[in-house]
């Protein structure tokens, strides 16, 4: 083969090489420029999912924030049912008692859902005693026509004294038989006017807990006395099977 002929094909193999060299180089950046648009999609869908993750989160807490608001209003509109009922039966208490109220008998307060009926034991007992007086009788007559239909309620009768000591030839020991003896009067009578017993209860706190000063007459006069409470009843009673 003569020089010129090599010559030639050399030059020919060395073109082609340079052609595949050139598309391959192409074909390369063009791999590279995929990749990359593959990339930017890619982190665009992650951007996306994201964010909707992040709108998912937000209107799981809104609807739980609506839930916790609807259930705040609906016990909102509850305790307001429940106030408006405890105040209407204050009022109804007190129309009841008004008589007795205005004579200076009776004292009706409520406070946090507890009403309660306070009467000075000069109305209802003879000093010393637990044997309920005339005045007293007919005092405890309008309390009892006021508690008796009523629903779902605890009537706590409490007795309470001055620090002065009983007298030791009385029948009682001492200041807690007097208060404790003095409120049973009172759960009794109640029951006898139509108050269920079941609503019912008696409890004496003797000397200990004075609303006055038992320095003075005037204090004393305050420490004795009868306060019925009128709550809410925890008590419900169990059944029992009959026997067969």
């Amino acid at each position: 083969m003569s020089t010129h002929r090599v010559v030639a094909i050399a030059a020919a193999l060395a073109a082609a090489c340079g052609v595949s060299k050139d598309k391959y180089a192409a074909k390369e950046l063009e791999a590279q420029q995929y990749t990359k648009k593959y990339q930017d999609e890619s982190q665009k869908v992650a951007d996306l999912e994201k964010k909707v993750a992040d709108l998912q989160a937000m209107l799981d807490a809104s609807q739980q924030q609506l839930g916790q608001v609807a259930s705040d209003k609906a016990q909102l509109e509850q305790e307001k049912g429940e106030l408006q009922k405890k105040s209407a039966q204050y009022e109804q208490l007190a129309a009841s008692l008004k008589g007795q109220i205005s004579a200076g008998q009776v004292e009706i307060s409520e406070l946090r859902g507890r009403m309660t009926v306070k009467l000075k034991d000069k109305i209802l007992f003879p000093s010393g005693s637990a044997s309920l007086s005339k005045d007293g009788k007919k005092a405890l007559d309008a309390v009892a026509d006021a508690f008796k239909n009523m629903k779902d309620k605890n009537v706590i009768v409490a007795g309470y004294t001055d620090n002065v000591r009983v007298a030791r030839k009385g029948p009682w020991k001492d200041n807690w038989d007097l208060s404790s003896g003095r409120a049973v009067s009172v759960v009794r009578y109640l029951q006898s006017k139509g108050v269920p017993p079941l609503m019912l209860g008696a409890a004496g706190f003797s000397e200990f807990r004075p609303v006055g000063p038992n320095e003075t007459p005037a204090g004393r006069s305050q420490n004795r006395r009868i306060e019925i409470a009128l709550t809410a009843a925890d008590y419900a009673p169990p059944t029992v099977s009959a026997p067969r």
